[in-house]
């Protein structure tokens, strides 16, 4: 597996985790905090890990786990987890049933960079009482706070590409002018052909590498600020887990196809005005320089069940987004339906003897 080492206080000896508040990693046992750099001095240890390279992943996959972590497998899913051997990892944060260590485990290449947590567990419980808040039809502690408190922050492994869109866009457009005589109204259209070439540079396009999350919640719980990205150390995954990749980032470039398509189209039609109507007429628009990097950016999941129906929720561990759809009780909508025609029964019985 690797090699394997807690993240220990300097002070004291004991666990450390990270901090999403402050950006520190502390120790509960003596309050000391500590910069996730002097840790990695602290630890005295060199990682012979190397960083994620499209080129080498294509060649083959490396089955190296990264220096001071360890690794979880979950029995259930299949998920691949890593955090540091202090972590209290109890349950899978995509189906919540028991992880247990597994002495072999693929594709452990370390990561170019992560985004580490800013929203900790207190931010956590607000932002899921936000979020369901006045909301009368959800079933009764759907959402428990001590189930909350259980909830494990999860870095979704992610690739970043880079890449440039270049060629030519060819738009049909119309003016329209009406003139206007005492007799009668002429109206001309003029139609024209319109032609836009040029390229057009995107970086840090996102696009999950786990096959376990809903694509749809993934770009849901977006966007990230990967301003405050900064190089993988393995004491920012102390608290937390990591799951690890697997995608091919190849097989994810139809994704990153539509997304800088539909933005250069948009930004590339915003350079056509003054047309009553506008319609793409051709289009010899492509990619290149395509880059990737691996990345983990920081995300809660929570699991719910109801109804004999699953539910799943993400939020961003750096912005507080949360996307989900919520049930609805039908006890509770029958109640609300009979409460409401029981007030219409009274007025309307109020006013039949009034007018009586």
């Amino acid at each position: 597996m690797g090699l394997i080492t807690e993240y220990k206080c300097p002070g004291c000896g004991a666990p450390l985790s990270f901090d999403a508040s402050s950006g520190q990693v502390t120790c509960e046992h003596c309050g000391n905090t500590y910069s996730v750099a002097d840790i990695v001095s602290a630890q005295k240890q060199e990682s012979t890990t190397e960083e994620f390279d499209w080129g080498n992943y294509k060649a083959g996959l490396s089955t190296e786990v990264l220096d001071n972590t360890v690794v979880y497998q979950c029995r259930s899913c299949g998920a691949i987890l890593e955090t540091d051997e202090s972590t209290a990892a109890t349950s899978c944060p995509y189906c919540d049933n028991n992880i247990v260590i597994t002495d072999r485990v693929s594709a452990g290449l370390k990561p170019n960079a992560v985004v580490p947590f800013e929203i900790d567990k207190k931010e956590l419980k607000e932002i899921v009482h936000n979020f369901y808040r006045g909301k009368k039809l959800l079933p009764k502690n759907y959402f428990n706070d001590s189930y909350i408190d259980r909830i494990l922050g999860v870095y979704i492994p992610f690739w970043l590409y880079d890449c440039t869109v270049e060629g030519e866009v060819n738009f049909r457009g119309e003016r329209v002018n009406r003139t206007e005589t005492s007799r009668e109204s002429i109206i001309t259209t003029y139609d024209y052909l319109l032609q836009r070439n040029g390229e057009m540079s995107f970086t840090n396009v996102p696009v999950d590498a786990s096959t376990k999350m809903n694509d749809d919640v993934m770009d849901s719980i977006e966007p990230y600020d990967f301003s405050k990205m900064v190089p993988f150390e393995g004491a920012y995954l102390a608290g937390f887990v990591a799951d690890r990749f697997d995608s091919d980032p190849d097989q994810e470039l139809p994704r990153v196809n539509r997304r800088v398509m539909n933005s250069a189209l948009s930004g590339i039609e915003s350079t056509v005005s003054e047309f009553s109507s506008l319609r793409e007429h051709s289009n010899t628009l492509r990619l290149k320089n395509t880059r990737v990097k691996y990345v983990l950016l920081p995300a809660y999941i929570i699991n719910c069940e109801y109804g004999g129906q699953k539910y799943q929720y993400a939020v961003n561990g750096q912005t507080g987004k949360i996307v989900g759809e919520l049930p609805s009780s039908k006890a509770l909508a029958r109640g609300y339906f009979f409460k409401a025609f029981a007030i219409a029964l009274a007025v309307f019985i109020a006013l039949f003897q009034f007018l009586g």
